[in-house]
């Protein structure tokens, strides 16, 4: 039985993931254009027709751009918790009734052989949430757009043999750089973004010995670097003696199917 995962873009210019068991395929978001989103699955050589579902996280353009093209296209069911529908659905175009579906926050549901469970996030919009995926006794974490890593999201999250977490910006980038100080405000915020640093630590409390993989993720074009992030991470991690994977995403490029071991 297995359990595979691309990231296929990550950043505040589009996201989207793709993760599938034997039974199914499910895309996360789809925060770019129809045509860039099958790109990127023709990358992974992955058949969009295959799909089985969307599940949404929250309404911002860099999540949803392309959603309504592709549930259209493809005739796909899409999933979000209500107040996500209403913030969002005059922005997606029309859906059919039969392809409009409801998942709770702070919920779990089964898709064929893929379970999954939503977790509330802090960040600026109606209802943000993340999701938790689990198959044959794996478990994968997608973890993005929030201001900071509460408590209750470490124990949801805790022990999984991946993650994609948010690493959006080097703080001192941000502060010097050329955003006016109420959008600098914002991604400093509860409900913006989180930075290297904090990424670092946050994962010090959740990841365990069963942890292969990590993938930092949503990074800022302009407040950030992947080396940068991918230094401040690996300080962190290794002043607390813990050694695992730690892998980039890109806005625009597809990471290669990864098979959670």
């Amino acid at each position: 039985m297995t359990l595979r995962f691309s990231v296929l873009a990550s950043g505040s210019t589009g996201n989207a993931f793709y993760i599938e068991t034997e039974q199914q395929k499910m895309l996360v978001d789809a925060g770019l254009s129809g045509k860039k989103i099958d790109e990127l699955f023709q990358s992974i050589q992955v058949d969009p027709k295959q799909l089985d579902g969307i599940l949404v996280t929250h309404e911002h353009s860099d999540h949803i751009k392309g959603l309504g093209i592709v549930a259209r296209k493809y005739q796909l069911p899409i999933y979000a918790n209500e107040k996500t529908w209403h913030a969002m659905d005059q922005s997606i175009g029309k859906i059919p009734l039969d392809q409009k579906f409801t998942f709770d926050m702070e919920s779990v549901r089964s898709f064929g052989d893929l379970e999954v469970e939503s977790f509330g996030v802090s960040h600026d919009a109606s209802e943000p949430m993340f999701y938790t995926f689990r198959h044959d006794g794996k478990k994968v974490a997608l973890v993005t757009d929030l201001g900071y890593v509460s408590e209750r999201i470490k124990k949801t999250v805790e022990d999984a043999d991946a993650y994609i977490f948010e690493a959006n910006h080097d703080v001192g980038m941000l502060r010097m750089g050329p955003y006016p100080w109420s959008v600098k405000r914002r991604i400093l915020g509860d409900s913006g973004h989180v930075s290297n640093e904090d990424c670092g630590l946050a994962l010090t409390d959740i990841i365990s010995n069963r942890t292969k993989r990590i993938y930092l993720a949503h990074l800022s074009l302009d407040n950030n670097m992947k080396d940068l992030a991918h230094m401040s991470v690996k300080q962190v991690l290794d002043e607390r003696g813990i050694q695992v994977e730690l892998h980039h995403t890109d806005p625009r490029l597809a990471t290669p199917l990864y098979e959670v071991g």
